[in-house]
């Protein structure tokens, strides 16, 4: 059993199958609930740092602080619901989450860390939710699916793909554009 191996089944949730149903790396799935965890403690954190901008008169603070705690919160609550084991939907809510498609949850990542930066373009606020932006984005990049073998790549690039006499030769002449060039292909 290699490390990494070692370190899947310890990172394992209960219920879990242990036969991977998609191509993505276990590194990766690690990374997103990883930063989807930690970003929600600093969004928590941050949000009620933002919150005591309401002392200056800065309403907009306060708005900004509690939509990112509400961010951070419901992000632990789908990351890491071991962190929430005192609400009894929390192990429910997170399974229903991780049934659905990668795309879905980095769109909602996405979208519910934009209005605080929106808000209020603080430092604090900045970090706590581009945090959770963050884990949106390594879950868009999941959800995109794993590269192609480097023959299948190769292939790609032959010529005569995509069309069956391959495509024209370069012209020797720099000039020509490609309404001047007989080899182009017109409609008819």
């Amino acid at each position: 059993m290699s490390f990494g191996e070692k370190i899947a089944s310890i990172m394992e949730r209960p219920g879990q199958d242990p036969v991977t149903k998609d191509e993505v790396p276990w590194w990766m799935k690690y990374a997103g609930r990883g930063v989807g965890t930690i970003g929600g403690f600093f969004a928590i954190l941050l949000g009620a740092w933002g919150c005591v901008g309401i002392i200056m008169g800065s309403v907009s603070a306060l708005i900004a602080g509690m939509w990112q705690m509400v961010a951070g919160f419901l992000v632990i609550i789908i990351e890491a619901p071991c962190c929430c084991l005192f609400i009894d939907f929390v192990q429910n809510l997170s399974d229903w989450v991780d049934r659905k498609p990668y795309w879905q949850r980095a769109a909602v990542y996405c979208l519910i860390a934009l209005p605080a930066i929106i808000l209020d373009a603080g430092l604090g606020t900045i970090f706590g939710s581009g945090l959770i932006f963050a884990t949106g984005i390594i879950y868009g990049l999941m959800s995109l699916g794993k590269k192609g073998s480097r023959p299948d790549l190769a292939g790609m690039t032959s010529p005569g793909v995509g069309s069956p006499q391959g495509p024209p030769p370069p012209s020797s002449d720099h000039h020509t554009t490609l309404m001047e060039d007989p080899d182009v292909w017109r409609p008819t």
